[in-house]
C-alpha cells in the first residue's frame, strides 16, 4: 500500500502556493510529471562534485563516464531489455526519433508501407512523414467515437508492403490503453519492424521489451519524476546496422551511434535518481524486482484515483467527460473534460489563481480560438489580453475529427499555426481575421490551415469531399 502523504513530502512544488496562500493544484498530467527532492539532488550534486565531459582520464571525467553508463543500466532493468547497450539517449522523444526516422529513410525503399494510428501523440507521427520524401506511404489506422484503435482495420492494413509498425502503448490525450501485446503477436511472423512508443505508459506500469517482443521503444524521464530526457530501446544488433547522422569522433556503434553531441549530464543523474526513487516504492533483491513490485502499487494507487475523479465528474451535469469509463483496469489513470459552459474562463480563472493547467479549447480554427480567448475578457481589458497573447503564444493546433469515407471510423484533420512576427502584430492590432491569408503563405514555417488539411484528406481517400462541410 503506497503512502501518499509520506511520499508527498518528497516533492518540493506540492508545497507551493499562491499570492493568496492556497496550495497550487497541478492539472498537466501529460504534460510531466513534478519531480521529487532526490531528482534535484541527484542534478545539483553532480554539478557540485563531477561536471566534465566523457571519455577523460580525470576523476570527474571517470565520475561522469561511470555516472552516464549507471544511467544506461537502470533504464535497461526498467524496461527490461537485453543489457545496457540496447539503451540510447537523447533530449527528447522527438529529437530520438526524428533521427531514427532519417537513419530507417536509408534502409527502406519507395513503395513501402509504415503504419502509424490516428491515436498516436504528434512525436510518434510527425517523423515519420521524412520517410515520405524516399517514397515510402504512410498508413494510418482508424480511431474509433469511443476512444480506441479499429484493430480489424489495423489488420487489414498489414500486409508484404509493411516494413514498420508504429503504434502507441497508451494516449496521453484520453488514456486509452491499446493492444500492444495483440498488435505484437500478430506481427511475429511479418517480416516488419514494430516500434512502441511508452512515454504515457511508462509513468504507470511496468515494461518488458523481450516479452513484448518490439524492436524499437521510446519513452521520456519527464513523465516518470525525472528531467527532460529520452531513451530509444533498440533490439540487439539492429541499431548497430542503421546509417546515421553522426560525427565522426563519436562512437561508430550501439547505442552511441545515434546520439548527437554532447549529451545533458546533469539530466542523466536526475534520471538515475528517478528511477531509484521509483524502486525505493517497492520491494526485491534486485533493481528489476523493485520496479516490478513498485508499479504493481503505483499503477492500482492511480487507477483509484482516476476512477474516483471520473466518476464524479461524471456526477456533474455540465461536464463532459472524453474517453473509456474506469470499468477495465486496461485503462492510464488520464481523465479529459470539458465544460459545457466555461471551459475557457475556468482555464483562465484557474491560472488567474494557481492552477496549473493545460488548456484545450473546442474551436473551428487557430483564429476562432485566439479571439475566444480574447472575448472571455472585458472590452476595457482586450488590448492588454491581445499584447499579452502575441508575445507568448508559440503555436496553437485545431482538430477536427471526421468520418472516414467508408463510414466505419474518424479520421483527424489539423491547423496549425505558428506565432511568427506577422501573426504576433495582426494578434496586437486587433486584425485577426487576416491571419489566414498569412498561414496560405507560410508552409515553409510549418503552417498548415483546416481547408488545406481537408483537401489533403480528400485526394488521399480518406473522406468525402462533402465531410468537411457537414461535421
Amino acid at each position: 500500500m503506497i503512502n501518499s502523504e509520506k511520499i508527498r513530502e518528497y516533492f518540493p512544488s506540492l508545497g507551493r502556493v499562491d499570492a493568496n496562500n492556497n496550495p497550487i493544484i497541478y492539472l498537466d498530467g501529460p504534460g510531466g510529471t513534478q519531480v521529487p527532492i532526490q531528482v534535484i539532488e541527484g542534478i545539483s550534486q553532480y554539478y557540485i562534485r563531477s561536471n566534465a565531459n566523457t571519455h577523460g582520464e580525470f576523476v570527474t571525467s571517470k565520475e561522469t563516464d561511470f555516472m552516464m553508463d549507471g544511467v544506461r543500466e537502470r533504464v535497461s532493468e526498467m524496461l527490461g531489455s537485453e543489457g545496457p547497450k540496447t539503451i540510447s539517449i537523447g533530449q527528447n522523444m522527438t529529437t530520438l526519433n526524428y533521427s531514427l526516422a532519417r537513419a530507417l529513410s536509408r534502409k527502406f525503399n519507395e513503395g513501402d508501407e509504415v503504419i502509424i494510428t490516428e491515436l498516436d501523440h504528434e512525436a510518434n507521427r510527425g517523423p515519420w512523414k521524412v520517410l515520405e520524401e524516399v517514397g515510402v506511404k504512410l498508413i494510418e489506422v482508424k480511431l474509433l467515437d469511443k476512444g480506441t484503435l479499429e484493430y480489424t482495420d489495423f489488420k487489414n492494413k498489414i500486409n508484404n508492403k509493411t516494413v514498420m509498425v508504429c503504434m502507441g502503448m497508451s494516449s496521453n490525450a484520453l488514456g486509452t490503453l491499446n493492444d500492444f501485446v495483440g498488435i505484437g503477436n500478430y506481427l511475429k511472423d511479418k517480416n516488419c519492424l514494430f516500434l512502441l512508443d511508452a512515454v504515457h505508459y511508462a509513468p504507470h506500469f511496468s515494461i518488458n521489451v523481450q516479452e513484448l517482443g518490439c524492436d524499437f521503444m521510446l519513452c521520456s524521464a519527464y513523465k516518470f519524476y525525472g528531467p527532460h530526457v529520452s531513451f530509444l530501446y533498440s533490439k540487439p544488433g539492429l541499431l548497430g546496422s542503421l546509417t546515421t547522422d553522426r560525427l565522426v569522433v563519436q562512437d561508430q556503434e550501439a547505442p552511441y551511434i545515434i546520439e548527437t553531441g554532447t549529451l545533458n549530464h546533469a539530466a542523466c543523474s536526475g534520471v538515475a535518481s528517478a528511477i531509484d526513487f521509483i524502486s525505493s516504492i517497492g520491494k526485491g533483491s534486485s533493481l528489476r524486482e523493485k520496479l516490478e513490485s513498485a508499479y504493481k502499487q503505483i499503477s492500482i494507487h492511480e487507477f483509484e484515483l482516476a476512477k474516483h475523479l471520473y466518476d464524479s465528474l461524471q456526477k456533474e451535469d455540465k461536464i463532459t467527460v472524453i474517453g473509456q469509463d474506469f470499468s477495465s483496469k486496461k485503462r492510464t489513470p488520464t481523465v479529459s473534460f470539458v465544460h459545457n459552459d466555461f471551459t475557457v474562463s475556468l482555464a483562465l480563472t484557474a491560472a488567474e489563481t494557481g492552477h496549473l493547467v493545460f488548456g484545450t479549447l473546442h474551436t473551428s480554427g487557430a483564429p476562432n480560438t485566439i479571439n475566444r480567448i480574447i472575448d472571455v475578457f472585458p472590452p476595457e481589458q482586450q488590448a492588454q489580453i491581445r499584447a499579452q497573447i502575441s508575445s507568448s503564444l508559440k503555436m496553437v493546433v485545431t482538430q477536427r475529427l471526421l468520418k472516414t469515407k467508408d463510414g466505419q471510423g474518424r479520421c483527424a484533420a489539423f491547423e496549425v499555426m505558428k506565432c511568427t512576427p506577422p501573426i504576433q502584430n495582426l494578434i496586437r492590432e486587433a486584425k485577426i481575421h487576416q491571419i489566414p491569408s498569412i498561414m496560405q503563405t507560410s508552409v515553409r514555417d510549418g503552417m498548415i490551415t483546416m481547408t488545406k488539411s481537408l483537401e489533403e484528406l480528400v485526394k488521399a481517400g480518406k473522406i468525402d469531399a462533402s465531410a468537411g462541410r457537414e461535421d
